[in-house]
Protein backbone atom coordinates (compact mmCIF):
# COMPACT_ATOMS: atom_id res chain seq x y z
CA UNK A 1 0.00 0.00 0.00
CA UNK A 2 1.26 3.57 -0.87
CA UNK A 3 1.23 5.92 1.45
CA UNK A 4 0.77 9.48 1.03
CA UNK A 5 3.50 12.11 1.23
CA UNK A 6 2.93 14.62 3.99
CA UNK A 7 2.32 15.69 7.44
CA UNK A 8 1.31 12.77 9.60
CA UNK A 9 -1.90 12.70 10.78
CA UNK A 10 -2.78 13.12 14.64
CA UNK A 11 -3.51 9.97 16.59
CA UNK A 12 -6.88 9.02 16.96
CA UNK A 13 -8.18 9.30 19.95
CA UNK A 14 -8.17 7.10 22.56
CA UNK A 15 -11.08 5.93 25.15
CA UNK A 16 -11.49 8.30 28.13
CA UNK A 17 -9.29 11.24 26.47
CA UNK A 18 -10.91 13.91 24.06
CA UNK A 19 -9.91 15.23 20.82
CA UNK A 20 -6.33 16.58 20.14
CA UNK A 21 -6.63 20.55 20.20
CA UNK A 22 -4.30 22.90 19.51
CA UNK A 23 -2.50 21.19 17.26
CA UNK A 24 -1.45 22.79 13.46
CA UNK A 25 0.63 21.09 10.56
CA UNK A 26 1.84 24.88 10.57
CA UNK A 27 3.54 24.43 13.76
CA UNK A 28 5.96 21.82 11.93
CA UNK A 29 5.81 22.36 8.55
CA UNK A 30 6.00 26.37 8.10
CA UNK A 31 4.65 27.38 4.76
CA UNK A 32 2.25 25.63 2.34
CA UNK A 33 1.94 21.61 1.85
CA UNK A 34 4.13 19.65 -0.86
CA UNK A 35 2.50 18.52 -4.27
CA UNK A 36 0.98 15.62 -3.78
CA UNK A 37 0.19 15.97 -0.92
CA UNK A 38 -3.21 13.62 0.59
CA UNK A 39 -6.15 15.39 0.88
CA UNK A 40 -6.96 16.05 4.43
CA UNK A 41 -10.70 15.00 4.86
CA UNK A 42 -13.41 17.14 6.22
CA UNK A 43 -14.04 18.17 9.58
CA UNK A 44 -16.43 15.75 11.14
CA UNK A 45 -15.68 12.72 9.51
CA UNK A 46 -15.23 9.57 10.99
CA UNK A 47 -12.02 8.61 12.72
CA UNK A 48 -10.64 12.35 12.39
CA UNK A 49 -11.06 14.58 14.95
CA UNK A 50 -11.95 17.85 14.34
CA UNK A 51 -8.83 20.62 14.12
CA UNK A 52 -8.05 23.41 15.88
CA UNK A 53 -8.48 26.28 13.51
CA UNK A 54 -5.35 28.72 12.62
CA UNK A 55 -4.52 31.34 15.35
CA UNK A 56 -5.16 34.28 13.75
CA UNK A 57 -3.48 37.58 14.39
CA UNK A 58 -5.07 40.70 14.92
CA UNK A 59 -4.28 43.65 12.89
CA UNK A 60 -3.68 47.01 15.16
CA UNK A 61 -3.65 50.07 13.74
CA UNK A 62 -0.45 51.95 13.77
CA UNK A 63 0.53 53.53 17.77
CA UNK A 64 -0.92 56.92 18.30
CA UNK A 65 -0.44 59.13 21.13
CA UNK A 66 -2.59 58.99 23.51
CA UNK A 67 -4.87 62.58 23.66
CA UNK A 68 -3.94 64.78 26.31
CA UNK A 69 -6.48 64.79 28.87
CA UNK A 70 -8.89 67.72 28.74
CA UNK A 71 -8.69 69.93 32.13
CA UNK A 72 -12.58 69.85 33.75
CA UNK A 73 -13.43 73.73 34.51
CA UNK A 74 -12.76 75.68 37.67
CA UNK A 75 -15.70 74.63 39.79
CA UNK A 76 -17.22 78.42 41.07
CA UNK A 77 -16.44 79.00 44.86
CA UNK A 78 -19.67 80.45 46.09
CA UNK A 79 -18.56 81.66 49.75
CA UNK A 80 -19.84 79.61 52.70
CA UNK A 81 -21.98 81.12 55.34
CA UNK A 82 -18.61 81.71 57.80
CA UNK A 83 -16.40 82.51 54.51
CA UNK A 84 -16.35 85.82 53.44
CA UNK A 85 -16.65 86.58 49.65
CA UNK A 86 -13.81 87.28 47.35
CA UNK A 87 -12.40 90.98 47.58
CA UNK A 88 -11.24 92.03 44.33
CA UNK A 89 -7.76 93.24 44.16
CA UNK A 90 -7.14 97.22 45.06
CA UNK A 91 -5.72 99.09 42.20
CA UNK A 92 -2.49 100.93 42.90
CA UNK A 93 -3.15 103.90 44.68
CA UNK A 94 -0.64 107.10 45.15
CA UNK A 95 -2.29 108.61 48.03
CA UNK A 96 -3.93 111.37 45.90
CA UNK A 97 -7.95 111.83 46.55
CA UNK A 98 -9.82 113.59 44.10
CA UNK A 99 -11.03 116.62 45.53
CA UNK A 100 -14.38 117.81 45.78
CA UNK A 101 -15.66 121.05 44.14
CA UNK A 102 -15.28 124.39 45.90
CA UNK A 103 -14.36 124.51 49.40
CA UNK A 104 -14.01 121.15 51.22
CA UNK A 105 -13.08 122.32 54.42
CA UNK A 106 -16.16 123.26 56.11
CA UNK A 107 -17.18 125.13 59.20
CA UNK A 108 -16.48 123.58 62.74
CA UNK A 109 -20.49 122.24 64.24
CA UNK A 110 -21.05 124.11 66.72
CA UNK A 111 -21.84 121.73 69.82
CA UNK A 112 -24.58 121.78 72.42
CA UNK A 113 -23.97 124.44 75.24
CA UNK A 114 -24.22 121.45 77.97
CA UNK A 115 -20.70 119.89 75.86
CA UNK A 116 -17.38 120.37 76.83
CA UNK A 117 -15.35 122.17 73.75
CA UNK A 118 -13.45 120.25 71.47
CA UNK A 119 -9.97 119.70 72.35
CA UNK A 120 -8.23 121.33 69.20
CA UNK A 121 -4.65 118.95 69.93
CA UNK A 122 -7.07 115.85 68.33
CA UNK A 123 -9.49 117.40 66.02
CA UNK A 124 -8.40 118.15 62.16
CA UNK A 125 -8.09 121.64 61.35
CA UNK A 126 -7.08 124.07 58.70
CA UNK A 127 -5.82 127.77 61.16
CA UNK A 128 -4.60 130.55 59.09
CA UNK A 129 -1.55 132.58 61.38
CA UNK A 130 -1.67 136.48 60.85
CA UNK A 131 1.06 138.37 61.43
CA UNK A 132 3.49 141.11 60.54
CA UNK A 133 7.28 140.06 59.47
CA UNK A 134 9.20 139.28 63.09
CA UNK A 135 5.94 138.29 64.78
CA UNK A 136 7.10 134.82 65.12
CA UNK A 137 4.17 133.43 62.83
CA UNK A 138 6.66 130.74 61.20
CA UNK A 139 8.10 129.96 64.30
CA UNK A 140 4.68 128.93 66.09
CA UNK A 141 3.02 127.70 63.05
CA UNK A 142 6.28 124.76 63.55
CA UNK A 143 5.79 123.89 66.92
CA UNK A 144 2.55 124.03 66.94
CA UNK A 145 2.69 121.35 64.20
CA UNK A 146 5.28 119.27 65.74
CA UNK A 147 3.76 119.02 69.04
CA UNK A 148 -0.29 118.11 67.88
CA UNK A 149 -1.36 114.19 69.15
CA UNK A 150 -2.80 114.26 65.08
CA UNK A 151 -0.57 114.22 61.64
CA UNK A 152 -0.24 117.84 61.01
CA UNK A 153 1.55 120.19 57.97
CA UNK A 154 2.82 123.12 58.17
CA UNK A 155 2.59 125.47 54.72
CA UNK A 156 4.80 128.75 54.45
CA UNK A 157 3.50 131.25 51.83
CA UNK A 158 6.88 132.84 51.71
CA UNK A 159 8.65 128.90 51.16
CA UNK A 160 6.05 128.52 48.66
CA UNK A 161 7.11 131.77 47.31
CA UNK A 162 10.57 131.20 46.69
CA UNK A 163 10.23 127.77 45.28
CA UNK A 164 10.64 130.56 42.01
CA UNK A 165 14.27 130.30 41.36
CA UNK A 166 15.24 132.28 38.08
CA UNK A 167 12.87 135.38 37.49
CA UNK A 168 12.17 135.37 41.27
CA UNK A 169 10.09 139.00 42.30
CA UNK A 170 11.49 139.86 45.26
CA UNK A 171 9.18 142.67 46.94
CA UNK A 172 12.27 143.71 48.93
CA UNK A 173 13.05 145.44 45.49
CA UNK A 174 9.35 147.10 45.12
CA UNK A 175 6.08 145.67 45.25
CA UNK A 176 5.04 145.46 41.55
CA UNK A 177 2.33 143.25 39.56
CA UNK A 178 5.22 140.47 39.12
CA UNK A 179 5.48 140.33 42.75
CA UNK A 180 1.59 140.12 43.05
CA UNK A 181 1.12 137.73 40.51
CA UNK A 182 3.83 135.28 42.20
CA UNK A 183 2.07 135.74 46.01
CA UNK A 184 -1.49 135.25 44.00
CA UNK A 185 0.52 132.06 42.85
CA UNK A 186 1.69 130.73 45.86
CA UNK A 187 -1.42 131.26 47.99
CA UNK A 188 -3.23 129.36 45.40
CA UNK A 189 -0.59 126.44 45.92
CA UNK A 190 -0.50 126.51 49.59
CA UNK A 191 -4.71 126.67 49.15
CA UNK A 192 -4.23 123.45 47.06
CA UNK A 193 -1.40 121.96 49.28
CA UNK A 194 -4.07 122.85 52.53
CA UNK A 195 -6.92 120.97 50.47
CA UNK A 196 -4.96 117.71 50.02
CA UNK A 197 -3.94 117.66 53.65
CA UNK A 198 -7.31 118.06 54.82
CA UNK A 199 -8.83 115.65 52.64
CA UNK A 200 -6.49 112.74 53.70
CA UNK A 201 -6.99 113.07 57.35
CA UNK A 202 -3.66 115.71 58.08
CA UNK A 203 -4.37 118.69 59.84
CA UNK A 204 -2.62 121.84 58.14
CA UNK A 205 -1.35 125.44 59.77
CA UNK A 206 -0.81 128.01 56.96
CA UNK A 207 1.11 131.68 58.20
CA UNK A 208 0.82 134.46 55.83
CA UNK A 209 1.26 138.92 56.70
CA UNK A 210 -2.70 139.41 55.48
CA UNK A 211 -3.50 142.93 55.77
CA UNK A 212 -6.92 144.05 57.29
CA UNK A 213 -7.00 146.70 54.51
CA UNK A 214 -7.26 144.79 51.58
CA UNK A 215 -9.40 142.14 53.12
CA UNK A 216 -11.38 140.71 49.46
CA UNK A 217 -8.22 139.88 48.27
CA UNK A 218 -6.58 138.33 51.48
CA UNK A 219 -8.72 136.64 53.89
CA UNK A 220 -11.25 136.09 51.03
CA UNK A 221 -8.89 134.51 48.85
CA UNK A 222 -7.49 132.17 51.80
CA UNK A 223 -11.39 131.35 52.22
CA UNK A 224 -11.69 130.76 48.63
CA UNK A 225 -9.00 128.14 48.36
CA UNK A 226 -8.79 126.42 51.32
CA UNK A 227 -12.87 126.65 52.75
CA UNK A 228 -14.99 128.26 54.92
CA UNK A 229 -14.04 126.20 57.90
CA UNK A 230 -10.55 128.10 57.46
CA UNK A 231 -9.54 129.83 61.11
CA UNK A 232 -7.64 132.72 61.51
CA UNK A 233 -5.59 133.94 64.12
CA UNK A 234 -3.50 137.04 64.36
CA UNK A 235 -0.17 137.01 65.80
CA UNK A 236 0.82 140.64 66.71
CA UNK A 237 3.27 141.54 69.04
CA UNK A 238 4.41 145.24 69.89
CA UNK A 239 6.33 146.93 67.39
CA UNK A 240 9.98 146.99 69.38
CA UNK A 241 9.28 142.95 69.97
CA UNK A 242 9.02 143.12 65.57
CA UNK A 243 11.82 145.52 65.35
CA UNK A 244 14.40 143.49 67.59
CA UNK A 245 13.26 139.92 65.67
CA UNK A 246 13.73 141.23 62.83
CA UNK A 247 16.69 142.81 63.08
CA UNK A 248 18.16 138.73 63.80
CA UNK A 249 16.86 137.98 60.22
CA UNK A 250 19.47 137.11 57.53
CA UNK A 251 19.24 137.46 53.39
CA UNK A 252 15.63 138.24 51.85
CA UNK A 253 13.48 137.61 55.26
CA UNK A 254 14.68 140.65 56.15
CA UNK A 255 13.14 143.91 56.07
CA UNK A 256 14.33 147.81 56.74
CA UNK A 257 13.05 149.34 59.69
CA UNK A 258 10.73 151.61 57.85
CA UNK A 259 9.20 148.86 56.19
CA UNK A 260 8.30 146.84 59.49
CA UNK A 261 7.31 149.78 61.26
CA UNK A 262 4.86 150.16 57.99
CA UNK A 263 3.57 146.78 58.18
CA UNK A 264 3.20 147.10 61.65
CA UNK A 265 1.37 150.08 62.13
CA UNK A 266 -1.32 148.24 58.99
CA UNK A 267 -1.58 145.27 61.47
CA UNK A 268 -3.32 147.23 64.19
CA UNK A 269 -6.49 147.52 61.93
CA UNK A 270 -6.98 143.81 63.01
CA UNK A 271 -8.06 145.22 66.27
CA UNK A 272 -12.09 145.17 66.36
CA UNK A 273 -12.41 143.15 63.32
CA UNK A 274 -13.69 140.00 65.71
CA UNK A 275 -10.74 138.30 64.68
CA UNK A 276 -8.76 136.45 67.46
CA UNK A 277 -5.39 138.19 68.58
CA UNK A 278 -2.91 137.12 70.35
CA UNK A 279 0.00 139.26 71.63
CA UNK A 280 3.06 137.33 72.34
CA UNK A 281 5.03 140.02 73.36
CA UNK A 282 5.81 138.54 76.77
CA UNK A 283 5.44 134.88 75.21
CA UNK A 284 8.38 132.68 74.25
CA UNK A 285 7.11 129.71 71.21
CA UNK A 286 5.68 126.89 73.43
CA UNK A 287 3.45 129.58 75.30
CA UNK A 288 2.55 131.12 72.42
CA UNK A 289 1.47 127.52 70.96
CA UNK A 290 -0.25 126.48 74.32
CA UNK A 291 -2.31 129.99 74.30
CA UNK A 292 -2.77 129.33 70.38
CA UNK A 293 -4.76 125.91 71.67
CA UNK A 294 -7.21 128.30 73.74
CA UNK A 295 -7.75 130.55 71.26
CA UNK A 296 -8.80 127.87 68.45
CA UNK A 297 -10.69 125.69 70.80
CA UNK A 298 -12.73 128.91 71.37
CA UNK A 299 -12.89 129.55 67.79
CA UNK A 300 -14.51 126.21 67.09
CA UNK A 301 -16.87 126.45 69.73
CA UNK A 302 -17.84 130.02 68.73
CA UNK A 303 -16.66 130.27 64.82
CA UNK A 304 -15.41 134.29 63.90
CA UNK A 305 -17.37 135.92 61.57
CA UNK A 306 -15.05 137.21 58.69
Amino acid sequence: MQHAVGSPLPPPPQPGHGPAVGWSPAAHHPGPPHQGSAPVPPPGTQGHPVRAPHPVTQQHPAAQPPPAPQQPPAPRQVPGPHQAAPVPPVPEATGHLSLPPGGPVTAPSVPPAAAAAPDPTTTTLAVLLIGPAGAGKTSVAKYWADHRRVPTAHISLDDVREWVRSGFADPQTGWNEHSEAQYRLARRTCGFSARNFLANGISCILDDAVFPDRPVVGLGGWKRHVGPGLLPVVLLPGLDIVLERNAERSGNRRLTDEEVARIHGRMAGWYGSGLPIIDNSQLDVPETAQVLDEVLSRSIASPPNW
